[in-house]
């Protein structure tokens, strides 16, 4: 047995029309009183059986598309199963070819014989074989009955067929005829069935049918044939508007007639889509996608024309450039050109660029720098939404201006600067235009969006300029806020408009810091010179006392962008400064409430502990563990004294391996002094018997008493005293003041006893070679 579907179950008439007999969710069962297996439809709205139709070994059932399975219960007796999804489908369609034998691959279950072939083809004929009932007064109830059925069939084909036959003639244009006639008679039951006949029609889909529907003749009843919702209790006056109260103003005057047509049909078209036409439900979010394609194209082809006459623009810009024009029309020209750059984001790339082309040599930007110094808020408004437009077009050609500009400029007055004086100057206290404007001074100052080939703006140039010229504009209220005469310590005291207590100061604080930190994530080696040549992180964290939180929290997230660098000269700064402090004390006068600081403070600690940044650990532990020691509802804190300790054990075993190691060169240092005396000792001896035969005598002279008498007083002025014979046969080895590191911890007055002793298998290799003796000293007690 399938799974349930959600189906639409149509049943073809005597006049060769589909009824809808209703929807439901299908099965296939064995039912036990037809003694087969069936395909059952229980309805939505009654729970009752709408189909019970058994499957039969020799009746031939068609799948078309993915959706809808057709066959034939009886002669001239059509059925037909509209599936929710394609997967439902299948199900079904497979049990079909499971009672039937057959392979659910094929789209047809049966090899028909002729007679029946063809008798299952007219079934299927007569299926797509509409009759669109003639465009009469009193048929527009039938029009409306037809129209709406074949939109919910699934197959495009009906469709396909039913907007060849409202393109043929003039029908549409007969109904709109019909619309103004029931409009005169006050026919408000056939206003209504219009109202549902033109949504149906717009919602076929068909370009074809929208050039009709959108023409000069027609757009007009179009939009009064949608005043009359049948939902609505009194029709709403969409006319009135347009022709009344929305009025084109021309701010340059448009000599091509087609040019001007189409500015109005691109605009009564999106007032249908916008407003009068109603949010398509889940089953019909694609039937509008061609009406959107169809604003789309007509937005393009705007531009273009207006591109192409290049007397049209010339003049805009003549009249913007204009210092004598006033406000009011200076207003419209920018709310034109507004439009304008709007549309233009339609365009494909190689258009898009190749129109903000035109419009820099036509000197957009020098025009945009003037009227955004007017006073006027809709004028500056307008020339932001302008600016942010050809930013995001091309961020590149505003860098190269503002280079230029910075080249040719004598006092300073840049484009850029101007941009943050506007974001810093905001008087709105939700700051909506200082929000605007740090969003195009971070995507001028993206290293992605800056060129880097020789021939234009390096990336490098533009940053060497930023930071030079351009930074200490917009975080000029940071410092002014955090000097001395304002904060006590490092205190915020006051409340007043330049305090960041007072809350359209702070939320200008923190947008400046929210650039900031995008500034320490992206310009890695820029910032950080200028942070610490203006121990700017110190002035940054005085708003950590600030009562707005969400300043502090923007204060804390810079400081931590710094961290999150890992560099150690950020690192060596904060400890110098000992910059953890005023990040502790906002968070121990937190308390124990748990909110977005709390989380915020542990989440910086925890990555200091995670990262083992060893130089940070080392500072917070010993400087503020004691007063951290007691908050144990997070481990970090142990943490950080965990690796602290950590750190600690391995510093002592590095330097007791050191110093043995150390201790273990200098003694064998010593012990190759003492080598290399016997060397010269064994040597001289050997040389002195050879010299001078000694006599066959029991006592013959001693080696060492022999040495002692022929030494050379050179030796002596070694820093380690000669071997001295002792009664024992032994060597006496005295220490020297000037003996090295090994010997500094021991008297010099002590001596160490060094026995000889000969090796036999070395002597006979002594005498082969002399000049590597072997005899290797041994330390007595």
């Amino acid at each position: 047995m399938a799974d349930k579907c959600r189906v639409k179950l149509y049943s073809l008439n005597r006049d060769q029309q589909w009824d809808d007999l209703g929807t439901g969710h299908i099965s296939s069962a064995y039912v036990e009183h037809l003694q087969s297996v069936c395909l059952l439809v229980q309805s939505d709205s009654s729970d009752a059986l709408i189909l019970e139709s058994k499957i039969n070994s020799n009746t031939p059932y068609q799948r078309q598309q993915e959706t809808l399975i057709v066959w034939s219960e009886a002669e001239g007796h059509g059925m037909a199963l509209s599936f929710q999804d394609a997967e439902g489908c299948q199900q079904i369609w497979e049990d079909i070819c499971r009672v039937q034998g057959k392979d659910p691959s094929v789209s047809i279950t049966q090899d028909l014989l002729d007679e029946s072939e063809d008798q299952f083809d007219d079934i299927l004929e007569t299926a797509d074989v509409f009759d669109l009932p003639s465009c009469e007064l009193g048929k527009l109830e039938d029009i409306d009955d037809f129209v709406t059925s074949i939109l919910a069939l699934p197959l495009p084909i009906h469709k396909e067929r039913l907007a060849l036959m409202l393109e043929n003639g003039d029908y549409i244009k007969n109904l709109l005829q019909l619309f103004r006639t029931c409009e005169d008679q006050g026919d408000t039951e056939g206003l209504h069935h219009l109202y549902e006949i033109i949504k149906a029609i717009l919602f076929l889909n068909k370009t074809s049918l929208f050039e009709i529907m959108f023409s000069d003749e027609c757009i007009m009843d179009v939009v009064g044939c949608l005043e009359y919702d049948p939902a609505m209790a009194q029709p709403k006056r969409h006319r009135e508007f347009l022709t009344q109260h929305a009025k084109f103003k021309e701010v340059v005057p448009i000599t091509d007639c087609e040019l001007m047509q189409k500015i109005h049909q691109t605009y009564r078209v999106q007032y249908i889509h916008d407003i009068l036409m109603p949010i398509p439900s889940m089953f019909e979010e694609n039937f509008l996608s061609t009406l959107t394609t169809f604003i789309f194209l007509n937005k393009v082809e705007i531009v273009r024309m207006l591109h192409e006459d290049d007397n049209f623009l010339s003049e805009v810009f003549v009249q913007l450039r204009n210092e004598t024009i006033d406000d009011d029309k200076q207003r419209e020209l920018l709310f034109f050109f507004k439009e304008f750059c709007k549309f233009s984001q339609t365009l494909q790339p190689p258009n898009k660029d190749a129109l903000f082309k035109t419009l820099t040599h036509l000197g957009i930007l020098p025009v945009l720098k003037t009227v955004m110094s007017r006073k006027d808020l809709q004028i500056r408004s307008a020339a932001t939404d302008i600016l942010t437009y050809l930013v995001e077009c091309s961020p590149s050609m505003i860098q190269e201006f503002i280079m230029e500009e910075a080249q040719q400029s004598v006092d300073g007055n840049l484009f850029i600067n101007l941009i943050s004086e506007q974001m810093i100057c905001d008087t709105d206290p939700e700051l909506e235009g200082a929000i605007h404007l740090m969003g195009l001074l971070r995507a001028l100052i993206h290293p992605e969006n800056m060129l880097s080939t020789p021939s234009k703006c390096e990336r490098s140039e533009f940053l060497n300029f930023f930071y030079k010229h351009c930074i200490q504009n917009f975080i000029a209220p940071l410092f002014a806020i955090t000097s001395e005469n304002i904060c006590e310590g490092d205190n915020v005291v006051g409340a007043d408009k330049n305090s960041p207590n007072n809350y359209q100061t702070a939320g200008l604080l923190s947008l400046i810091l929210e650039l900031l930190t995008f500034c320490v994530q992206h310009h890695t080696y820029y910032i950080k010179n200028y942070i610490l040549s203006n121990d700017l992180l110190r002035r940054v964290l005085i708003l950590m006392s600030s009562k707005h939180t969400f300043l502090t929290l923007s204060a804390l997230r810079f400081m931590r962008g710094m961290i999150g660098l890992k560099d150690e000269l950020y690192n060596c700064y904060i400890i110098k400064g000992n910059l953890f402090e005023p990040v502790v004390n906002a968070f121990l006068k937190n308390g124990t409430r748990y909110n977005m600081l709390n989380s915020a403070v542990i989440e910086l600690f925890e990555y200091i502990r995670v990262e083992n940044i060893r130089s940070l650990v080392t500072h917070i532990v010993e400087k503020f563990y004691k007063t951290l020691e007691s908050i144990e509802y997070v481990q970090t804190f142990k943490g950080l004294k965990i690796r602290y300790d950590e750190e600690k054990e391995q510093q002592n075993q590095i330097r007791k391996n050191l110093h043995s190691i150390l201790y273990s060169q200098i003694l064998c240092r010593g012990i190759r002094v003492l080598e290399k005396k016997e060397k010269i000792c064994i040597k001289e001896d050997s040389k002195e018997e050879e010299a001078v035969m000694p006599p066959l005598e029991d006592d013959f002279p001693d080696p060492y008493d022999k040495f002692m008498e022929t030494k050379n007083p050179k030796e002596n002025e070694d820093k380690v005293d000669l071997p001295k014979r002792t009664s024992s046969g032994s060597c006496k080895i005295s220490s020297s003041p000037s003996a090295g590191g090994a010997n500094e911890t021991s008297s010099q007055s002590s001596s160490s006893t060094v026995g000889l002793k000969n090796d036999p298998d070395d002597e006979e290799k002594d005498e082969g070679d002399e000049a590597s003796p072997k005899k290797k000293p041994h330390l007595s007690s």
